[in-house]
């Protein structure tokens, strides 16, 4: 499994959105992206990670930053998650995690010391012509949005100065 490095050119990709629109990587030419990649909604640590983003999202977006979240799960408990949570940004379903791999984002991971196959929870930073910034696998729910803002020198409210 490969795993993007900074300066790369991030790979392209077309995907059902929740709201069940297509969203794809030159939609957003021109922007900095903020791409987390999560391994279920409504999960607990997703439910957090996803709140966290929802919660700084403008505090991105005035930095110019557009911030998109990607799982394999169906467009529908996309759209469940999205309405339950009050979630503003868009979430991406790659059901045949072909996105997923081409990011590293998808294979091999320890869980419960366990080796599984699964959804890597991981975020790509990208500038405005899709070059990965930032390419951050095995992070935690919990404080990542905090940890991803102080390396982008993105202030958050409340954080210190």
């Amino acid at each position: 499994m490969s795993r993007l490095e900074p300066g790369q050119p991030a790979p392209a990709w077309t995907l059902p959105t929740a709201d069940g629109s297509q969203l794809s990587l030159a939609d957003l030419a021109g922007r900095k992206v903020v791409l987390y990649v999560y391994p279920a909604a409504m999960t607990p640590g997703c439910t957090t990670q996803a709140c966290d983003f929802r919660d700084n999202e403008a505090v991105f977006t005035r930095e110019g930053y557009a911030v998109v979240g990607v799982s394999p799960d169906p467009v529908e408990k996309l759209a469940r998650f999205a309405e339950k949570e009050g979630l503003t940004f868009p979430l991406v379903s790659d059901e045949d995690k072909e996105m997923l791999t081409a990011y590293g984002a998808y294979g091999e991971k320890k869980n419960y010391g366990k080796t599984v196959v699964g959804v890597i929870r991981s975020t790509f930073v990208l500038d405005e012509q899709g070059v990965v910034e930032v390419a951050k696998y095995n992070v935690r729910a919990k404080g990542h949005v905090a940890s991803l803002a102080k390396q982008l020198g993105v202030q958050l409210p409340g954080a210190p100065a």
